[in-house]
Formats: structure tokens, sequence, C-alpha cells
């Protein structure tokens, strides 16, 4: 079980994440992490839809990492297009047994493990507008603000 590589940070578990998934996360952060750039996993997005996870640059810029679990798992979502309005780049995360042509072209590319990850392909830059920007790094603050003082007071509701 994976419950040990979850961190206190991290949303609580909500059953839709699978195991694979779950590490391929925890690996992608990892990379974030050694880019300089803060995630927050499971950030709830103006559209009503949430995102695997969203990165922060020092500079500002944001990106979504939709994580891919299998073949099936990559099939069955269309919904990923739709993050590209709350981003500056939009990359998959997948884990190293799943066949990384079938990822579409026009998004970035990681493969990942629990313990790490590497970007495969460079995800493309298409500037968010400014008004979506504020709202998403407002949401990013207030997720991570939530969530931190969590920690300091395990009975508050520290969700996002």
């Amino acid at each position: 079980m994976l419950k040990h590589l979850i961190s206190p940070l991290a949303p609580p578990a909500d059953g839709r994440q699978s195991e694979t998934a779950l590490m391929v996360a925890r690996g992608t952060r990892r990379l974030m992490h050694s880019l300089r750039f803060s995630t927050v996993a499971e950030l709830p997005l103006l559209s009503g839809r949430r995102a695997d996870l969203v990165a922060l640059s020092e500079t500002g810029a944001i990106h979504i990492i939709e994580i891919k679990s299998s073949i099936a798992d990559f099939r069955a979502d269309q919904k990923w297009q739709d993050y590209r309005a709350h981003c500056d780049r939009l990359s998959f995360a997948i884990p190293p047994d799943m066949p990384a042509e079938i990822m579409p072209q026009d998004a970035g590319l990681i493969i990942a493990d629990a313990f790490g990850a590497m970007i495969l392909r460079d995800a493309p830059d298409h500037k968010m507008a400014p008004a979506t920007r504020r709202a998403m790094l407002l949401r990013f603050a207030h997720a991570a603000a939530r969530r931190l003082h969590g920690l300091s007071d395990p009975d508050l509701d520290a969700g996002a």
C-alpha cells in the first residue's frame, strides 16, 4: 500500500486514484520540486474540473500535469483539453510501462515512477488570460494554505 508515500499536504485519498497514479504523482512532484516548482495535487479549476497536479514556477508560470496510469485511463478521458485554458503549459505524466507514442504531441510528456521522473518532451507554451492567471494563483494559494493549516490543526477540514 502506498499510504506511506502520500504527503500529509496532499488531499485525503478519495479512492479515484489508482496505486499507479499515486506513484506517478509522487515521482512527478519530486521532479517538479527539483526544477523549483511548487505543486498542489487535485486542485479544483474554475471550470469545475479538478487538475491532477498544478505546478507553480518562481516566475508565476502555471503548469498542469495530467496523470494517466494506463492506456484505458487515457482513452477514457476526453476532458484533458479543457485544462489548457487554466495553465501556461500542459503535460501528461505516465508510468514507464505505458507507451509514450499514444500521448498527444501537442502536450508535454513526463515518465515517472514513485521515486522520480524525467521529461521526455517539453510542453508548448500557451499563455493564459490575465484574469484566469489571477484566479488560478488565488486557488493555488488558498489550497496550499488550507492544507498546511491542516497539519497544525488535524481536526480542520483541510481539503481543497
